[in-house]
């Protein structure tokens, strides 16, 4: 993820969370045909509604570009069936702007040429995409879909996508999670002015915008932060957790994937460095809670995630997890359902105000998205669309990793602004 505005560096981030072993789980909604059938490219409808690409007198037709045969395959399965399963409901409801919705999945197995290919493929026959998997994938991706001003929701969370109209990053970005991050330390875990932070990351985009916030934080609080840049390959985090130990590190923040995060909390466990860690969202997942680190990552960290858990007892997540578990009783309840049903959720309230403007071309759902300022799924906080070069939300929760609840964690704090969050915002 590239090409900023002028006021962002170039700061990426890889999205999703990594999971050893991909799940080659492709639903059937993955041989759906790209091809519109009867969709109209142009013009006005005999309701008079605006119409374009993807839209039909019958039928929008939204994309998803997902993974489900690679790195990030059990994330893709959740994300997929989440909207999926919102595209039924809503279709049951009567659809919208009295058309059903349509998804059309395309795998790029997080390989960036054919991620290229589906998008040319599906790119006429689709009004928006409600998810689009993969760092590399959309940055390979962001002059098309600003030419083609194609609303996307891409499931990555770098601030180097602030400032693009027709991209909307859900929720907070890293360096304010992990401005959160620095905060809690300080306020519920004791750190005091003078005491070291480790910082393990990803190389490249994700590791880097949360790096930034995690430096800006604790140079605010008084605070060194040591950051240690690891691989994706990188799995025995041992030799890190030797160098932590040597700097005397009080506390670890980890951006990284779930693997990562494990081998981190268990090693360090083990060693006798037991302080507390907090990590990015995408480095946890429920199938952490059964592993042999389950003891130590209970003990030992906390999650600072935009989302709440899947365990919240806010009412519209408990009717989500209801809805899922009924739809798909073999598949595991995580992060990525809430991700892609709130995403969904989103892109309809999107498509609903764009058809009372009298409009479902895709300059009508960017401009009906851009004037949402209260955007409430009731699924976590609400969000401000509004403002290209601002976080949607700088709200962060603080979760806690506990192996009986559904998802493998629970809301320790709800959400909240972290203080300085606003000033760094300010300040950039």
């Amino acid at each position: 993820m590239n090409t900023t505005h002028h006021r962002h560096r170039n700061r990426h981030r890889t999205a999703g969370t990594v999971l050893a072993g991909a799940l080659a789980l492709l639903l059937a909604a993955t041989g759906c045909s790209s091809k519109a059938e009867g969709g109209d490219q142009g013009g006005e409808a005999a309701d008079g509604v605006r119409t374009g690409p993807g839209v039909g007198a019958d039928t929008i037709r939204l994309g998803a570009l997902t993974d489900l045969t690679g790195p990030y395959a059990t994330l893709g399965k959740s994300i997929v069936q989440a909207q999926q399963m919102w595209a039924e409901e809503t279709n049951a409801r009567g659809g919208i702007c009295d058309r059903k919705v349509e998804i059309v999945v395309k795998d790029h197995g997080y390989d960036v040429q054919k991620a290229v290919t589906a998008y040319a493929d599906i790119a006429p026959d689709v009004v928006a995409l409600p998810q689009v998997i993969g760092s590399p994938v959309v940055a390979a991706l962001l002059d098309d879909i600003e030419r083609d001003r194609m609303l996307t929701f891409p499931q990555a969370w770098a601030a180097s996508l602030l400032g693009k109209d027709a991209i909307q990053v859900l929720g907070t970005t890293y360096d304010v999670d992990m401005i959160a991050a620095v905060e809690f330390l300080t306020r519920a875990k004791g750190l005091k002015k003078g005491d070291t932070i480790g910082h393990v990351h990803f190389e490249g985009d994700y590791g880097a915008n949360a790096l930034e916030g995690s430096t800006w934080a604790a140079r605010k609080a008084g605070l060194k932060v040591t950051g240690l840049k690891i691989k994706a390959t990188d799995t025995d985090l041992s030799a890190q957790v030797s160098a932590l130990r040597k700097e005397g590190v009080k506390a670890v923040l980890i951006s990284a994937g779930p693997a990562q995060t494990a081998s981190l909390v268990g090693v360090a466990a083990s060693r006798g460095l037991r302080v507390p860690v907090v990590s990015s969202a995408p480095g946890f997942a429920p199938q952490l809670m059964k592993t042999p680190a389950a003891p130590a990552l209970a003990a030992m960290l906390n999650v600072v995630s935009a989302a709440p858990a899947v365990s919240s007892d806010l009412p519209g997540v408990e009717r989500m997890v209801a809805s899922y578990r009924k739809k798909y009783p073999d598949s595991p309840v995580d992060s990525g359902v809430l991700s892609g049903y709130n995403a969904a959720q989103l892109m309809g309230a999107d498509l609903k105000k764009a058809c009372e403007a009298g409009g479902l071309t895709r300059e009508d759902v960017v401009k009906a998205h851009r004037s949402q300022k209260n955007a409430d799924t009731g699924l976590g906080t609400a969000q401000d669309f509004s403002d290209v070069d601002r976080p949607a939300s700088v709200e962060t929760y603080v979760l806690k990793p506990d192996a009986e609840a559904v998802g493998g964690v629970v809301n320790a704090e709800e959400a909240h602004t972290a203080p300085g969050v606003e000033e760094y915002l300010s300040a950039r």
